[in-house]
């Protein structure tokens, strides 16, 4: 997948979304989607913690290897349908971060 199918898709979720909450303000929406970013990330540890075998063991009963990538495209999704709301060129952030971070080993 290219990052213009994700951003794309992002688009229309996007629409998707808003659907559900026509009247709520913009800040709301970004409290919103944070919190949801939060959860989303929440979930991730859990299934991390779990991959590694450092959860109770209903969790780790009931653990499936599958899902934890499910897991890392749920953040991701959030992420970049926060960025979108909070108008973000995620491309133009992605690139001038990779650039920052490559500096540092030159």
């Amino acid at each position: 997948m290219e990052l213009k199918d994700l951003l794309e898709f992002i688009e229309i979720e996007s629409k998707r979304l808003r659907k559900y909450y026509p009247n709520i303000d913009e800040d709301k929406i970004i409290l919103a989607q944070t919190v949801k970013l939060t959860e989303e990330l929440g979930e991730l540890c859990s299934k991390v913690l779990a991959h590694k075998s450092l959860q109770r063991k209903q969790k780790l009963d009931n653990y499936n290897k599958k899902n934890i990538s499910e897991e890392f495209a749920d953040v991701i999704i959030t992420a970049l349908l926060l960025a979108k709301t909070m108008n973000v060129d995620i491309e133009k952030a992605l690139e001038n971060k990779l650039k920052k971070i490559n500096k540092r080993y030159k």
